[in-house]
């Protein structure tokens, strides 16, 4: 049991080091894009997973963190509702402008929560497609505030207070990468929190049997507004990643791949589980850029198709699940072979 409390931070402590073993700019940049949508998939995961509702609209959280992240923190000024004097927004801290757009995104899945959550099922898929479609057509169209399809660029990158050096821009690669890996350390363990708690239970009961669940006091629509509410952060705060180390957006951040990424990454990892999505992220994450030089891009779709297929059918579960429940079959076995308090035969024993 001590083990495996440590296991999480091991394994931090393993990918921080990584910069100092393996410095290179491309790998870098590499692992640090993977993680961002390692963040995105762990976000939903806490929706899909523990609570059974999925989303096929994530995205629009990622992209509105984005946006609101990327506009803060450039400033911007807009004129609406027929006014004639623009609405003005000096530039905000980028520390600031990150956080408003977590909120931001927060605030978009507590309310898309408590309007879809009124049904379930496919109406609930067809609000969240629809709702990151309606979020698409704005950062698309409202050029004034957007730029529309000539994208946000020049978007300040995160900062850092250093002791001696004064607030440092993270624009290295290896800083970079760190950012990334502290926001997604921060996202599994909030995660894992929720789970745990008391929160986390009722939203598994909700996934295993909603009426068993309410005949017992739990009330469905706060626990799955609860479960949109962070998820929507956490994908704000994946977006807001995103938009300050790319540093140029455009309404692509809403396309819809990036959502079935994000499920793909989920699944194949493991839903329900702590460890699936990075599992998952990794795998999906770092496959595109090992066949980036072997095969065309078309065949790498049917690639990530047939493996996903062949997961399914051989891991119905998922990969962690299905490493969890060998390694519970080796210990049951190791169990009977050797029960407790009657001591093996020694090798000389044996004649």
């Amino acid at each position: 049991m001590t083990i495996a409390r440590f296991t999480p931070l091991a394994c931090v402590a393993a990918f921080a080091l990584l910069p100092v073993v393996w410095p290179d700019p491309y790998v870098l940049s590499v692992m640090a894009s993977c993680g961002i949508f390692i963040v995105a998939a762990i976000s939903l995961n806490l929706l899909l997973g523990y609570t059974g509702q999925l989303s096929l609209g994530h995205v629009a959280f990622f992209g509105i963190g984005a946006y609101t992240s990327a506009l803060l923190s450039l400033g911007f000024d807009v004129t609406f509702l027929g006014f004639d004097a623009p609405f003005v927004v000096a530039p905000k801290p980028v520390w600031v402008a990150f956080l408003a757009g977590i909120a931001m995104a927060s605030l978009s899945g507590w309310l898309v929560g408590k309007l879809a959550f009124r049904v379930r099922g496919a109406y609930f898929v067809i609000v969240t497609i629809s709702f990151a479609q309606v979020m698409r057509m704005v950062a698309l169209n409202w050029v004034d505030l957007t730029e529309g399809p000539m994208a946000l660029n020049n978007i300040p990158a995160l900062t850092m207070w250093v002791p001696g050096h004064g607030v440092l821009d993270l624009t290295s690669k290896a800083a970079r990468y760190w950012l990334v890996l502290a926001a997604g350390t921060i996202a599994w363990f909030t995660v894992a929190a929720i789970v745990r708690s008391r929160v986390g239970r009722a939203m598994v009961a909700l996934r295993e049997n909603e009426t068993l669940a309410r005949s017992i006091g739990i009330e469905a629509s706060r626990y799955l507004r609860i479960a949109t509410l962070v998820s929507a952060g956490i994908a704000g705060a994946a977006g807001g990643l995103y938009a300050h180390t790319v540093q140029i957006i455009d309404p692509d951040v809403f396309m819809f791949m990036f959502t079935i990424t994000m499920v793909i990454m989920v699944i194949a990892g493991g839903k329900g589980t702590l460890a699936g999505p990075v599992v998952g992220g990794l795998i999906f994450g770092l496959m595109p850029e090992a066949l980036r030089g072997v095969m065309a891009p078309e065949m790498q779709w049917m690639l990530y198709g047939t493996l996903m297929i062949v997961i399914l059918i051989v891991l119905p579960r998922g990969i962690v699940p299905a490493f969890a429940a060998l390694g519970t079959l080796r210990r049951r076995k190791a169990a009977v072979a050797a029960p407790i308090g009657i001591p093996l035969p020694a090798k000389g024993d044996e004649a």
